[in-house]
């Protein structure tokens, strides 16, 4: 793996942006008065920034969407480290671990032939890792049409994506016959 040529300045750039909040959060009126949950409405609101310059092809726009993001999850990380919950260097270590536990085929053994395999592990993946279900991952503060969306392609990520009624009425009928057949209660459980 090759680094890129500016990642001593991104390093520099992101110790800046720290530095900043921890003198923000020490100065500021506004800063030192904010909560995870009073920036929550502000950072939904970063998120849509940016998904609107996006679309809209406005690179330059989207730029400084994402250092508003970056300000926000430094912000929480500022929060948390306060709270004595979690740490800059923890969460991105946690997500660093998760990446390479979530990609096999790149850190490990696993051998894939596209993305769709790749997609199917991930969730087979996030199973493993204490989900009860492949809908747990799905937020419930998204609003309804995404979240709707994002539980389909999650089910049908997992074999449950029909193209007629056929289809879903032999699955039904599948799903039933192994919750009949579960040997125990605990079993009956994982199947429903």
């Amino acid at each position: 793996m090759t680094k890129p040529k500016n990642r001593e300045k991104a390093l520099a750039a992101f110790e800046r942006l720290l530095d900043t909040m921890d003198e923000l959060r020490e100065k500021c009126p506004w800063d030192k008065k904010q909560t995870m949950s009073s920036l929550s409405h502000l950072t939904i609101e970063e998120v849509y920034e940016a998904v609107e310059a996006i679309h809209e092809g406005d690179l330059k726009g989207l730029s400084g969407e994402l250092g508003d993001l970056f300000l926000h999850l430094v912000f929480y990380c500022k929060i948390g480290e306060e709270q004595g919950a979690f740490t800059v260097d923890s969460v991105l270590n946690e997500i660093c671990e998760k990446l390479e536990r979530r990609h096999p085929h790149i850190y490990g053994t696993t051998q894939v032939k596209d993305e769709e395999e790749v997609k199917a592990n991930w969730e087979k993946i996030k199973l493993k890792e204490g989900r009860n279900s492949i809908l747990e991952g799905v937020p419930k503060a998204l609003p309804a049409l995404i979240r709707a969306y994002r539980i389909q392609e999650k089910a049908a990520g997992v074999g449950f994506d029909f193209q007629n009624l056929e289809q879903i009425q032999e699955k039904v009928l599948e799903e039933i016959e192994e919750f009949s057949n579960a040997a125990s209660e605990k079993d009956k459980l994982e199947e429903f």
